[in-house]
Order: C-alpha cells, then structure tokens, then sequence
C-alpha cells in the first residue's frame, strides 16, 4: 500500500507514519522537514502555505492520503484538488470541535456542525476544522473522503502539553493539587490507536465523518492521576479539591489545570462523545496504564521536554499558584 502523509511528522502524523511503516506500507511524509521523518518514510519538502509549495508531489501517486493540516482550509483544497486524480481516498483528521458550542452530551456524526468553507482562510479552530473537511470531500466526492472527527489525543509524541504536564509534576513529587471530582469521566483517544484506526478505515473504504475517541465514562480524573503518580510520580501525594476551591481561587480549567473541567462547565461535552460508529467500525482503545506508561517512557528519553505546538495555548499551573491553593487547604 502506498501512503502519502501531509505532515508526518509530530503527534498524529509520526504516530500514523509509524503504523503504516510497521505494516509494511511505503510510505511518503510531505513535510517542511522542520523535524526527522519517521525512520522508514521517504520524506519529501515542501512548505503548502507557499507558492508552488507543493511541487514536490507533482508526478507522484498514492494509494491514501492522509492530512493533519489545522489551519487554513484553502491550504487542504489545495492539496486535495491537486492529489484527486492521483490518490484513491483522502482521509482528514479533523476534530469534534466541528459540532456547534455547546455540543449536545452525547452527539453523534448526525448533529450539525458549524460553518465553514473550504476557500477560507485562518478563522478558528472550529471553523478551520470544518472548512478542511468540505476541501476534502468537495475534491474526492463524500464516498473517497474519510473526516476523523478527533476528541481528545493523548500519548507519545504529545505536542499540547496536557498528559505530559501531568506527568512531569508527578515526578516533581510533593503535595499535588489535583482537581475534583475524582469521578468525573474524561474521554479520549490514544494517538496510536487513531492511527492504527485510520489506516484500517481507509483501506476498508469507509468515508464520511467518524467521532474517533474512547467511549465516554471508560475512565475518571481520579484514574488518570493516580495512573499517572503510580507511573511517574511515586513521592507525589495527590491532595483532591472540590471544584469550587479552583473557581474560587480563579484556577482555569483546561489551560492551568490540563484536561480538568468542572461540573457544569459548559466544555464538558467534550467528554460525553457518541462513538458507536467509530467502535461498530473496529476502534479498540487500549487501557489507561498503557498510554501513561508509553507516554512517561518517551517524555523520560527526552528528558521530561515536552514539545509545545505553537499553535496551541501553553497549558500549565504556575507552582507558586499551586503551592498557594494547597496552603489554604490546611
């Protein structure tokens, strides 16, 4: 199988190109070549913001293609109209960001989606996101086009600096404030079975959007931390926290505290995803401990340096709010 790869390599796309490459597929990653393409791949330059940015796949084909791009939807017309004659299927990695603010808890690929046009420019996530999905669809047709609507991405290769942070302050040790309620379900996707998915879906010859993350309620807050001090953290000493003592502090959630949204927030959809058709589709998540386990022993090879996209907000809890927080609990 040949596979053309926008990107290729950081997060999603070094996690797809891995697969690929494990199952014997040649493999092409179109990148800037800011970072190695993944050992394996045939790396090709080019910058797709640019002009004439993609003339180093001019003459090539592909069996699949798949895009990680999260910016300017023209930047995905452009690739995707000049590959339609020369790919079979074009798979894009779009987000459940695309379902309008607040989302329906439990929506499935059937609810609508916000607006968003395939000749934009940057606007925002969301509307990027959408845009992206009618480039692909407008230059493969809906049944050649497969949309990966993801939720949230955790595991090696982590570029947003959420799972990572948590285990960076675990093996900080000492008090860890850690956010309540320990029930409170959190649902995501490990970044490697989101490839592994996408590359099965493709060759299967599915299309249209799919939400891809775990089930809603498979695991809590409370799992993940403890997971994560068991693994990383064995002189941390989680102290949990009612939500208001965090509101009332002014603590934010998702930016300061990685991955925590309060009771009531309206963001709490984001953990309350319909994903029977992804999982009647063959997704099978693999448990918690593997994905902190595997996630620790990458950040630990690189020195506990996690990278940060720059497109992304830098999420952290500055030690002295922590310590401050802590403090007033007695």
């Amino acid at each position: 199988m040949r596979l053309l790869i926008l990107g290729g390599t950081e997060f999603v796309g070094r996690a797809l190109a891995e697969a690929a490459v494990a199952r014997g597929w040649q493999v092409t990653a179109f990148n800037r070549g800011r970072q190695p393409s993944p050992a394996g791949t045939r790396p090709l330059r080019g910058d797709r913001t640019a002009t004439d940015g993609l003339a180093a796949l001019h003459g090539g084909e592909w069996d699949l293609v798949v895009d990680t791009w999260s910016g300017a939807p023209r930047v995905v017309r452009e690739a995707a109209r000049a590959l339609s004659d020369r790919a079979d299927r074009y798979a894009y990695v779009s987000s459940c960001s695309v379902y309008p603010f607040p989302a329906r808890p439990g929506n499935d690929e059937s609810d609508p989606v916000v607006d968003g046009s395939p000749d934009a420019g940057q606007i925002d996530y969301a509307s990027d996101k959408r845009g992206g999905e009618l480039a692909a669809v407008e230059a493969f047709g809906a049944e050649r086009a497969l949309l990966v609507r993801a939720g949230l991405i955790l595991g090696p290769y982590e570029n947003t600096r959420r799972l990572t942070w948590w285990l960076n302050r675990m093996a900080r040790g000492g008090p860890v404030l850690a956010p309540g309620p320990r029930e409170a379900g959190v649902q995501y996707v490990d970044v490697r079975d989101l490839a592994e998915w996408t590359l099965d879906a493709l060759t299967d010859g599915r299309d249209g959007p799919y939400n891809l993350v775990g089930p809603a309620g498979a695991t809590t807050m409370g799992e993940l931390l403890e997971t994560c001090a068991g693994v990383a953290g064995p002189n941390a000493e989680l102290r949990w926290v009612e939500p208001r003592v965090l509101t009332e502090a002014g603590i934010e959630p998702w930016t300061e505290m990685p991955m925590w949204l309060p009771p009531g927030d309206p963001n709490a959809a984001v953990y309350q995803q319909g994903v029977a058709k992804a999982l009647a589709a063959g997704l099978r998540p693999r448990p918690l401990a593997e994905t902190v386990r595997d996630t620790w022993a990458w950040l630990s090879s690189r020195g506990g340096d996690a990278p940060q996209r720059p497109d992304r907000p830098s999420v952290r809890l500055d030690p002295a709010r922590e310590a401050e927080v802590l403090a007033g609990l007695g």
